[in-house]
């Protein structure tokens, strides 16, 4: 039989070991030799960090504090050995890369996390220079490629919140392959001219969520590539850019498609696009299917709906003309505002593969103060509800 008087110690053993085991444990940078002052190459300080957050056996804590840190080339934060349960890296300052594009523009990512597990990157700035790559390729000068800012690969449990990232090389924020992804309270900016600097880029991605952000760049505010399913995307605000696009797809014949994807809430503001689709005009197994657009504003927007499944800029690389990805059950439900152009609405699908179960519900949509028209091409679906906007369904 146990008294009360030895329950009471075995229980406080218990909940000592409980606590040590779970405690976080916080690594500063500044311990590792990192330099706050923008100038010094902070690169080996954090790889240090995290190879001791990485090895603890407690969930961990990676603390950036106030100030610039310059990462001097490019960085990848691997997981696959890792025995903490849980990393945050805190960032209460700015990763810089350095002024001049190529230390990183030959790289594919300029800060990488590869095969991790319940990672969180909470605030601070990530600030990739891009400026002096993008003059170089408007120059005509052969130039690198370019580096995506924040790429994610073959991770899962991920956490990004109220991140900043400023002027990227090329796409700003990545994930491939990442199962159960959070994205919220994110900032990017990039100019409107600014080539191909996406972003939020999802490739081949399932369950990420992208809320309460703010997106102004030179190409899509959101793409979402190949084999990605179960996207929910709530309240973003767009513009300038190139819109929230599916695609482009099927640039190869064997691709996955994408399927269950949500846009709620989204606002778009003098972007060339708004809610887009867009296929290569080239033959493919791919697909679109169970997409919904819903309670989307648009202010002076070019195209405010838009379905390309002729895309092939020029007609190159397109030897039959013939799009292959099958589109099939998008509804757009409350799309309302101003359209920069007297078509809002624009279903460019081919005759081989049309596109099926298109549906507009309360579409109000104007240009100069009128009704805006619709298009449509090889496209079949439904129009109800309140139309302010012609439908050619």
């Amino acid at each position: 039989m146990v008294t009360k008087l030895n329950i009471v110690p075995v229980l406080m053993i218990f909940l000592l070991f409980q606590y040590s085991y779970s405690a976080k444990v916080t690594y500063n940078v500044l311990s590792f030799g990192a330099k706050a002052n923008g100038r010094l190459d902070s690169r080996s300080a954090f790889l240090k960090a995290w190879g001791l957050a990485c090895n603890s056996t407690n969930p961990a804590i990676i603390y950036v504090p106030i100030g610039r840190y310059l990462i001097g080339s490019a960085i990848t934060f691997s997981g696959q050995t890792c025995k903490s349960k849980a990393i945050t890296m805190k960032i209460d300052g700015t990763l810089v890369a350095p002024s001049t594009y190529n230390a990183v523009g030959n790289a594919q990512v300029w800060i990488k996390f590869y095969r991790t597990n319940h990672v969180t990157i909470s605030g601070g700035t990530l600030d990739a220079q891009g400026s002096s790559l993008w003059a170089c390729k408007s120059s005509g000068k052969t130039c690198p490629k370019g580096a995506t800012t924040l790429g994610i690969y073959h991770s899962q449990n991920i956490v990004i919140s109220n991140l900043r990232s400023l002027n990227s090389q090329m796409f700003h924020i990545l994930l491939y392959a990442c199962t159960n992804a959070k994205l919220q309270g994110v900032s990017i900016s990039a100019p409107g001219l600014s080539p191909n600097t996406d972003g939020i880029h999802l490739s081949s991605s399932t369950g990420v969520t992208i809320l309460n952000s703010k997106i102004s760049t030179g190409d899509d505010c959101i793409s979402i590539g190949p084999g990605n399913s179960n996207i929910w995307i709530e309240k973003v605000v767009c513009g300038p850019g190139h819109g929230i696009s599916i695609g482009s797809l099927g640039w190869d014949v064997i691709e996955a498609g994408v399927q269950n994807v949500t846009v709620k809430t989204a606002t778009f503001i003098g972007s060339d696009n708004g809610l887009r689709i867009k296929t290569w005009a080239r033959r493919s197994n791919g697909f679109v299917k169970d997409v919904v657009f819903q309670h989307a504003s648009m202010v002076n927007v070019k195209n405010p709906i838009l379905i390309d499944a002729n895309y092939c800029p020029n007609n190159e690389n397109c030897p039959n003309q013939v799009s292959g990805v099958k589109i099939s059950n998008v509804l757009y439900e409350d799309v309302h505002g101003t359209s920069a152009t007297r078509v809002a609405v624009k279903f460019d699908c081919r005759k081989g593969k049309p596109c099926t179960n298109i549906r507009l519900k309360d579409v109000n949509l104007k240009y100069a103060g009128q009704p805006a028209v619709s298009s449509c091409s090889f496209a079949a679906g439904t129009a109800s509800g309140l139309l302010q906007t012609t439908s050619c369904l």
